[in-house]
This record gives structure tokens, C-alpha cells and sequence, in this order.
């Protein structure tokens, strides 16, 4: 490849992949921005990467097809799967792949309901530093810090609306208590008014955020899964059809139930990788997700290993 060639590839690449601006371009390249205007055309006149770039949106446009028509979804949006199999950085990319679907659908002086995790958090930071205008983001659960800014964020263009409670409490008589409260009653009542919901899935492996974070021990989580949990959302936890594993830590949480979330419009599940494959297979199953953005792994797993039953799987409820 020689020079031009070379300066015609990065152009593209950060232009329609990285979605750097004009400007931006030239200063990484270090050519004038008229060059890069003139860089970008040869681009779209030879090719150089837009074959391949329509071969992978076509596949992916086909596997995203196959994902809404097994599982009944309204809709699907699927990534490459990274390089880097890391849990974190399989995170960050389904993260910031959720930010950019959200963003370009968001109307204005939107609410989100966002819900506890930590790839629904890293959706919450993407999301507030590319968002043009305010956003208004409702918390589904109690848990304060998970959904602060990122300490790295320079911007955070977002309104928070956060339950102020813990996650987890003491006592079911204590979760009354605090359920009763004004200022928590007045966020929860805003959950039926927002236009999206995005929600994380949490598996039932080592990484889980849930047992990293302290909320609940190993021991606890351990049970769980000889109990038949495969996954939890908002940190209700489900076996492989999706119905509710009940424990006694279930009436101690501070949490938006299932019920709830099963009847809500517009909720993006954002989930991927090889821990999280049987609990995101289980919340399609139970209908609670109305769109899930994974990568091309999981999405290959969910078709090629549907539900025992066949077919369309259980449809959300019409709200």
C-alpha cells in the first residue's frame, strides 16, 4: 500500500467508523482538511473499504433479522464482535454501540429509565457525552453510585433522577419504609413516563458486577445458582425460562420488579459474551426485552440454540 493509499484508508476508517469529524481528521493526519475532503471522495470513487464495509452490515442487517423473528423482538442491533474477548472491553463496545442507537432515536427532552449494571452504566456515560441536548435519566433501582458519572467523563450532558436508597436494605419491613418515602415515591412514579428503558444482564460467572460490587456475597450467589438462576436484571434473578428464582434476599431489594419491567415500552437490553449467553436466552424467552444490542457471537449462540418450545417466543405484553 503506498502513501495515498494508505491516507485514503485512515480517512475512511475515522470518518465512517470512529465517526470523527472532517477537522479531527486533519489534525490526526496532519494534512489539510481541504485533503481530506479530497481523501474521503477517492474513498467513496475506488472503494478502498466500503465493500467490505456493505458486506458486514448486510451479514449483520441478516443476523439481526433472525434474532427479532426467533424471539419475537421489535428490534436488534448487532455488533462486530471484538478482538479483544475481555469481559471489559466486550462491555465498552456493546456500551457504546447502545449509546449510538439511542442517541439517534432519542426525541427531544427525552426521559430514560436506566437500570442497575455495569454495561448499563457505561451506556449511561457514552450516552451522556455524545448527546447533543440534555438528557433525563431515571434510576430503576436504588444504588446511587453506579449511576454517577464515570470518573473519566470531561462531559456529562444528562439530568439525573436517582432513587436515594440503597440497593440492598435490611429487612422487607425497611424496603416498605423507604418505598413509602416522598422523594423516592416521586422518582419511581417518573419510570412509566420515560420513552426508552435500557437495562444490563447480568450472568451468573466469577465476573458478575453483582458479587464484584458487594451486593450480595459469593455464598448467596452460589446458592442461587444451585436454586437455577442463570442471570438476574435490575437484580431479580431468573432460571433459564425467565421465571423468578425467589429468595430471601428478593424482599430486601430496592428495585423495580419484572412485572413492572415486563410492561414497559422501549426496553433495550444491552448484554454480550460467553458468561451472560444462558441469561439473555432466558430474559428473551420470559418477553421482557423489547430490543436487544449484543455482538455477533451472542447473537449466533441465541438463533442457533432457540427455545426447547420453537418458534416466536413468549410476546411482551401490548402497553
Amino acid at each position: 500500500m503506498d502513501f495515498e493509499e494508505e491516507l485514503i484508508t485512515k480517512a475512511a476508517w475515522y470518518y465512517f467508523l470512529e465517526n470523527k469529524t472532517q477537522q479531527a481528521i486533519s489534525e490526526l493526519l496532519g494534512v489539510s482538511r481541504m485533503r481530506v475532503i479530497r481523501l474521503l471522495d477517492k474513498a467513496r470513487q475506488t472503494g478502498v473499504i466500503q465493500f467490505k464495509i456493505r458486506n458486514d452490515n448486510a451479514r449483520r442487517m441478516g443476523i439481526e433479522k433472525q434474532l427479532i423473528e426467533t424471539y419475537g423482538l421489535k428490534d436488534s442491533y448487532v455488533i462486530p464482535t471484538p478482538a479483544d474477548s475481555d469481559t471489559a472491553a466486550v462491555n465498552d463496545a456493546i456500551a457504546d454501540a447502545a449509546a449510538m442507537y439511542i442517541n439517534a432515536q432519542l426525541p427531544p427532552d427525552a426521559f430514560i429509565n436506566i437500570g442497575y449494571g455495569d454495561t448499563s452504566g457505561k451506556t449511561l456515560n457514552s450516552l451522556a457525552k455524545i448527546a447533543e441536548t440534555p438528557i433525563s435519566c431515571i434510576s430503576l433501582t436504588g444504588g446511587v453510585s453506579i449511576y454517577l458519572p464515570n470518573t473519566r467523563s470531561n462531559v456529562f450532558n444528562a439530568r439525573l433522577f436517582l432513587v436515594p436508597a440503597p440497593l440492598v436494605v435490611s429487612s422487607k419491613e425497611m424496603v416498605g419504609a423507604i418505598l413509602a418515602e416522598n422523594p423516592v415515591k416521586e422518582v419511581l412514579s417518573m419510570v412509566s413516563l420515560a420513552s426508552f428503558t435500557i437495562i444490563g444482564i447480568g450472568g451468573m460467572g466469577e465476573n458478575a458486577t453483582i458479587v464484584k460490587s458487594g451486593v450480595i456475597t459469593k455464598s448467596d450467589f452460589l446458592h442461587l445458582k444451585m436454586q437455577g438462576a442463570v442471570g438476574d436484571m435490575l437484580c431479580h434473578f431468573f432460571d433459564k425460562d425467565g421465571k423468578m428464582v425467589v429468595t430471601p434476599l428478593e424482599n430486601r431489594l430496592v428495585s423495580t420488579s419484572l412485572d413492572v419491567l415486563m410492561n414497559l415500552p422501549n426496553v433495550i437490553a444491552v448484554a454480550a459474551g460467553e458468561e451472560k449467553k444462558e441469561a439473555i436466552k432466558g430474559a428473551l424467552v420470559a418477553g421482557y426485552i423489547d430490543t436487544l444490542i449484543t455482538n455477533e457471537s451472542t447473537a449466533h449462540w441465541l438463533i442457533n440454540n432457540p427455545a426447547a418450545s420453537s418458534g416466536v417466543c413468549c410476546s411482551r405484553k401490548v402497553v
